[in-house]
């Protein structure tokens, strides 16, 4: 058996140009390891359990929570793989559009969740990602999101306090960026190294490359360019440790971190917070 990649090797990786292949042997080795989990039918699946963690640092126990884009395209073979992994719920993190758009499959076994949040456009103002690696943009999305779609991380958490023996998972479209948001607060909250977080995040690169020129293209169309060269365009489509590191700035000053949002927004008690962090924690 293979070596499972590093956190190093995969940070690399992730860094890789969006605008250019990662090499197909390359991607596809890494994309059959650790945390990376093979769902056909569906791309960027992840066990949040498996993320590498610095010795000593806390994790997710393995087998609980999964991250993943969209299960429309999901094949026959995908319901077998979400059943066999032990997801019990899993929670659709998009639009109405979205949601009634492309449903998510009925999957026998496996119960489905959605809730309605602010139905306000995506954001496609391009201004706030011209700047340096597109830090600010970053920063304003995520934060959106976290007003957008409390309802549906507010189930997320019940789920996590109230039924920890049930894996669950959760997605958008691409995996990446609510999906990111939703995965780096169970993470944070778990008391997962900030540096792994952080590759989390990253490694959604790695995980969309299966559907890169597609959602290059989706992206293109979304915010009315022409070109990946204009303006904010690349660095919306890029991940960037920056932007991450400037997203989670802005969590600490608009809600007091993780902890706070969870108390103060989702409107859990102290007693429900410790409840979800302690369901989170793999045992020793």
């Amino acid at each position: 058996m293979a070596t499972p990649p590093t956190a190093s090797s995969l940070l690399a990786l992730a860094k890789t140009d969006v605008t250019l292949p990662i090499p197909k042997e390359t991607v596809y080795a890494v994309l059959a390891s650790p945390p990376f989990v093979y769902i056909p039918g569906t791309f960027n699946t992840r066990d949040l359990g498996l993320l590498p963690v610095p010795s000593g640092s806390p994790s997710i126990r393995p087998g609980f929570a999964f991250r993943t884009a969209s299960l429309e395209g999901l094949a026959p073979e995908g319901h077998d793989a979400i059943r066999a992994l032990g997801i019990k719920r899993v929670f659709d993190l998009r639009s109405m559009k979205e949601h009634r758009t492309k449903p998510d499959p009925v999957v026998e076994g496996v119960e489905g969740s959605w809730v309605a949040g602010d139905e306000r456009d995506a954001m496609e103002d391009l201004s706030g990602f011209v700047e340096g690696e597109g830090e600010k943009g970053y920063e304003r999305m995520y934060l959106d999101v976290m007003r957008m779609y409390r309802g549906s991380l507010r189930e997320v958490l019940v789920h996590v306090r109230d039924r920890e023996g049930e894996g669950f998972m959760f997605h958008c479209n691409a995996g990446r960026d609510r999906t990111g948001v939703a995965a780096g607060m169970l993470l944070a909250l778990a008391g997962v190294d900030p540096d792994a977080i952080t590759l989390d995040f990253m490694l959604s690169r790695v995980g969309t490359e299966p559907a890169r020129e597609q959602l290059l293209a989706f992206a293109m169309r979304g915010t009315g360019v022409t070109s990946v060269d204009a303006p904010g365009f690349y660095n919306l489509c890029s991940l960037k440790v920056a932007s991450w590191e400037r997203f989670v700035k802005g969590v600490e000053r608009e809600y007091g971190g993780w902890e706070g949002y969870v108390t103060g927004t989702l409107g859990f008690s102290e007693e429900d917070l410790e409840k979800i962090k302690k369901n989170l924690v793999a045992k020793e």
